[in-house]
């Protein structure tokens, strides 16, 4: 599918909706269990995607749309929830996302993007030249990947528990 952008503001809207769905009101047991040393609970997902909407997808799209000479991303730090997130509740941080995606999608829709806008080029610090429309692609598919992720810890929880049907469900076996 090319990216469009109503397309991608199908999933977009929807995100912490999903999310507040899922995880608000759950027992820790739920929503603070990961999948191991160096993994993510439900609860560190969502404080990773408070600090995107702060300081990646929208700030990295008016850089790119902006007249600066040198369009280069400030590196994102993959690991900034863990101190941010620290001595709030999964519905603090659930509230906080959403009011943030709100806004940023109100950032997005004002920009009135063309399509020689989505070919503007920024540069990331890792992966070099990147396009807005792929900036905004990205967006979308790092969301469905936080809520499939999400879906997989928990399910993990009753990995031992399920007996011989372990055989049939696939997301305990990634």
């Amino acid at each position: 599918m090319e990216y469009n952008i109503n397309n991608a503001l199908e999933i977009l809207e929807r995100t912490p909706k999903t999310l507040q769905d899922l995880l608000l009101n759950l027992s820790e047991s739920w929503s603070h269990q990961n999948e191991g040393e160096h993994t993510w609970s439900p609860f560190d997902v969502v404080g990773h995607l408070i600090h995107g909407e702060k300081t990646d997808w929208i700030p990295r799209a008016k850089l790119i749309l902006s007249d600066a000479e040198h369009k280069v991303f400030k590196p994102f730090d993959r690991f900034a929830q863990f101190e941010i997130s620290k001595g709030k509740t999964l519905s603090e941080l659930l509230n906080e996302f959403s009011e943030l995606r709100s806004k940023n999608l109100e950032a997005l829709k004002a920009l009135a993007l063309t399509k020689d806008d989505l070919n503007l080029k920024g540069m990331h610090p890792e992966l070099g030249e990147v396009t807005l429309k792929q900036l905004l692609a990205t967006w979308v598919t790092h969301d469905l990947g936080h809520i499939a992720q999400i879906a997989r810890v928990m399910a993990k929880q009753y990995k031992d528990e399920v007996g011989p049907w372990e055989a049939y469900i696939s997301i305990l076996n990634k």
